[in-house]
């Protein structure tokens, strides 16, 4: 983890403590690490083929026909998703079996697996657990370039929205998500957010104390589904 990185990742002992943690002090990103017992792969062994993005819900996840430790592990999902539900959190479990960057990406790809930060006009957070697959991973703000600053991708982007670097065209880049995309600087090393850790990030909304959290779902691998946590 590089320098920026390990500065604004802290880590915290417990979920009490994740959930009480302020973001002050250029921490952008809490992370609590676990072990979580029981078999994941046949999880998603049981849950068959399938296309692109698939929630799961709890009802789902019951039904599924498994042995003691698949058991185990859907119900360790199942206990995470209620314990944020009582902290009065929307957490969705998903199966992503893949997240394919369209041909029309354009300029700027605003899929997940861009560099980007999320927005809000309220305070909220993102949290994020992967149970099964390629981890999430994120980049400290200072080894990152805010994609509509470099110039030549700018001046596509003029040419996109044909009309003068404005009040208007800044209005067009947030509403197109350009605004929240991220390139790494020369010789940045993204940092991991690996297995089973339960991460809280900071997103951008107005009057937040801290940067936000620039991350990205991981590079698209056929046949090797994850299984995620995101409230």
């Amino acid at each position: 983890m590089s320098g920026g990185a390990r500065s604004q990742v802290r880590r915290v002992r417990d979920f009490a403590e994740l959930l009480a943690t302020p973001f002050v002090g250029g921490v952008n990103a809490l992370c609590w690490e676990r072990t979580q017992p029981g078999d994941f792969a046949e999880v998603i062994a049981q849950l068959g083929p399938g296309e692109g993005i698939v929630p799961l819900d709890d009802e789902r996840i019951r039904a599924l026909d498994l042995t003691p430790a698949g058991r185990l592990a859907a119900e360790t999902m199942l206990v995470d998703q209620q314990l944020l539900r009582t902290h009065d959190l929307a957490p969705s479990l998903n199966c992503v079996y893949d997240c394919v960057r369209g041909p029309d990406a354009g300029t700027v790809p605003t899929d997940v697996t861009s560099f980007h930060v999320d927005s809000a006009p309220v305070e909220v957070d993102t949290w994020l657990c992967t149970y099964h697959g390629a981890g999430s991973e994120g980049l400290a703000n200072e080894d990152a370039w805010l994609k509509v600053d470099l110039p030549a991708t700018r001046a596509a982007l003029l040419n996109e929205y044909g009309g003068a670097d404005d009040a208007g065209f800044a209005e067009f880049l947030q509403e197109h998500s350009y605004d929240s995309h991220y390139a790494p600087q020369p010789g940045a090393q993204p940092y991991a957010f690996g297995r089973f850790a339960l991460w809280r990030i900071a997103t951008r909304w107005p009057g937040s104390p801290v940067p936000p959290c620039i991350h990205r779902a991981p590079a698209n691998r056929p046949g090797e589904p994850r299984l995620l946590l995101i409230s």
